[in-house]
């Protein structure tokens, strides 16, 4: 039977940062993963590019059952400690908006980093090695691989959650966690396109690719971004980080004009253009399919002089609060993170170890711990890895 100090379950962000830090300790740590190919969700994350972080990071970024619980983490090891790695590797990037850091090249420079700081700790790496089971045994754990076993005194569980299925993502570490009496909250996508009902799609079909700077709410959240239509709903920026807000049910506020008041514009352009279209002049600030469909939709029909107040109020209340309600999102097939996880509340916050399961630590995206879109779940891979790996 082989032997290790500490087993790692999956390559990804996490599991890497956390293998390379507990290595850099002089353990003997053993990576394993199904995929055939490490980093997979960081090679194809940020247009393959990689968001690897975001320089506003802070706790209020952060949805989780206990939104503490991601505190100490986060503070030991900043977007700057994490730049600071990329540096060390002469890997160049710039900050594209918010705060986010994308690489100037590839994604696969980020992946090529760990990867050579996995060399620089010793750790060994096994690929196409999907684990079979695991059992708590006298000074640890046994993990079935392949027909064979190896031992060790810690086991990380960094194998993430249910998003992008097609990558290979499955709920192994909530099996995992439940095996061994953690609690796992509700899970659900995050970071998704949302969907209309047929009815509806039917009558936006015209709208299909239209983009446009947005402030979309939902409950408290408020968020000021970039906004698509597709032909099954809502996606872009401003969707995908109100969606992990969302519920079934509810409906959505978007404001397609922000800064401006439409129903004032629509006045004075009635004084001062009388002869122009509604559409012409929403035409000011919206895109030109999205003019036109919203003034043939509240029957804006004729020149501007022509409609009355109530119906210029109705067209301002359509651009500046749409309120829609979704079905659906298009669920764990797109989206980014999973919402939810391992409960936190079995959790040490300094070290990620499970409190009641000595050696047993779960970090990364398995936790209930979800960032914003834009670096900031990355951000929580290097912090909880880190943290981890100072520790097991």
């Amino acid at each position: 039977m082989e032997r290790f100090d500490v087993v790692i379950a999956g390559a990804g962000a996490a599991g890497m940062m956390c293998a390379i830090e507990a290595g850099k300790r002089g353990r003997q740590v053993l990576v394993l993963d199904h995929a055939a190919a490490p980093g997979e969700k960081i090679r194809i994350s940020g247009g393959g590019r990689c968001n690897f972080t975001n320089t506003r990071t802070t706790p209020g970024q952060f949805l989780s059952q206990n939104p503490r619980f991601c505190i100490s983490a986060l503070s030991r090891y900043t977007p700057a400690d994490f730049i600071g790695l990329v540096d060390r590797h002469r890997i160049p990037w710039h900050e594209k908006t918010l705060g986010q850091l994308f690489c100037d090249g590839s994604a696969r420079e980020i992946i090529d980093m760990l990867l050579a700081e996995l060399r620089s700790a010793g750790v060994t790496l096994r690929l196409s090695s999907p684990i079979d089971r695991v059992e708590k045994v006298e000074g640890g754990f046994e993990v079935a691989v392949g027909g064979g076993r190896i031992a060790c005194a810690a086991l990380v569980v960094a194998t993430g959650g249910k998003s992008i299925p097609k990558m290979g993502a499955t709920g192994f570490a909530y099996d995992v966690a439940r095996q061994f009496g953690l609690a796992v909250t509700e899970t659900r996508p995050a970071l998704v396109p949302l969907t209309f009902e047929v009815g509806l799609l039917a009558r936006l079909k015209d709208l299909t690719g239209v983009a446009l700077d947005v402030r979309v709410g939902c409950g408290k959240a408020r968020f000021e971004e970039a906004m698509l239509f597709t032909h099954r709903g809502l996606s872009g920026p401003a969707i995908l980080q109100v969606s992990s807000y969302w519920r079934e049910g509810e409906a959505i506020e978007v404001d397609m004009a922000p800064g401006v008041d439409v129903f004032e514009g629509l006045r004075r352009a009635r004084t001062e253009h009388p002869k122009q279209a509604v559409a012409t002049v929403l035409d000011r600030w919206l895109p030109n399919r999205l003019a036109h469909h919203v003034a043939d939709a509240e029957g804006a029909t004729g020149n501007i002089a022509d409609q009355p107040d109530k119906r210029l109020r109705a067209i301002a209340e359509a651009v500046n609060r749409w309120r829609v309600k979704p079905v659906g999102s298009e669920g764990y097939r797109t989206a980014e993170v999973t919402l939810g996880g391992v409960d936190t509340a079995g959790l040490d916050s300094r070290t990620l170890q499970a409190k009641a399961v000595p050696g047993l630590y779960v970090i990364g995206e398995a936790v209930d711990v979800t960032g914003w879109l834009g670096g900031y779940n990355f951000q929580w891979a290097w912090a909880s890895g880190w943290s981890a790996g100072q520790a097991c």
